[in-house]
C-alpha cells in the first residue's frame, strides 16, 4: 500500500493531518470514485487520451462515459498529441485556493488533422515573460496530493497525478 502524502501545495485537502475532502481540488482517480479512471492511469504512463466513440467515432475533450453525439457508451481511449503551439497566452493574478501566484494560463492550437483544435491549459515552468503567442508546448504530468478512500472496511490511499503544459526548449 502506497504511503500517504502530503504536500506543500497551498489548498492540500489535509487540516491538522487528516483528509478534508471538501477541499480536494483534484479528480478523485481511483477506478471506485471516477468512471474515466483510464484518463488517470494513462496519465501516470505520460499518455494523454481521450475517449472515441466507436459507433460514430466522435472524439470528445473532456473524456466521458457517454459520446456527446450519439449517447453510445461504446468508447475506445486514444492518445492526444502532446506538444501545441501557443495561440494565445496570459496570467492570472488571483487565481484559485492552490496555485502559485501568477497563474500563467494559454489557449493552445493543435495540429489541423486532430479533432482537438484548441484548449485552455495551465502553463508551468515559466513566467509570462518567458513565453509568447506560437511558441512550441508540451505536456507535463505532475504529482497532486493523495488520498484515502474506504474500500471493504480498508482505507486504501491512491496516488494522483494531473497535467499542464510547459515551453519546449530550444
Amino acid at each position: 500500500m502506497a504511503e500517504l502524502k502530503t504536500s506543500q501545495i497551498v489548498g492540500t485537502p489535509y487540516i491538522d493531518g487528516k483528509y478534508a475532502a471538501i477541499l480536494d481540488m483534484w479528480p478523485l482517480e481511483a477506478p471506485e470514485c471516477n468512471r474515466i479512471y483510464p484518463f488517470y492511469d494513462n496519465l501516470k504512463q505520460g499518455r494523454w487520451t481521450t475517449t472515441k466513440c466507436k459507433k460514430c467515432g466522435n472524439i470528445d475533450y473532456p473524456p466521458g462515459v457517454a459520446c456527446t453525439k450519439c449517447w453510445s457508451d461504446d468508447l475506445e481511449w486514444v492518445d492526444l498529441p502532446k506538444t501545441a503551439r501557443i495561440a494565445a497566452v496570459t496570467e492570472m493574478a488571483g487565481p484559485p485556493t492552490g496555485f502559485e501566484s501568477p497563474l500563467v494560463m494559454a489557449w493552445l492550437g493543435f495540429d489541423k488533422s486532430h479533432p482537438l483544435k484548441h484548449l485552455l491549459v495551465r502553463l508551468i515552468n515559466c513566467k509570462l515573460a518567458d513565453v509568447k503567442n506560437g511558441d512550441e508546448v508540451k505536456l507535463v504530468t505532475f504529482e497532486v496530493p493523495s488520498h484515502p478512500i474506504d474500500v471493504k472496511k480498508e482505507t486504501k490511499i491512491c496516488d494522483r497525478v494531473y497535467y499542464a503544459f510547459e515551453p519546449v526548449k530550444k
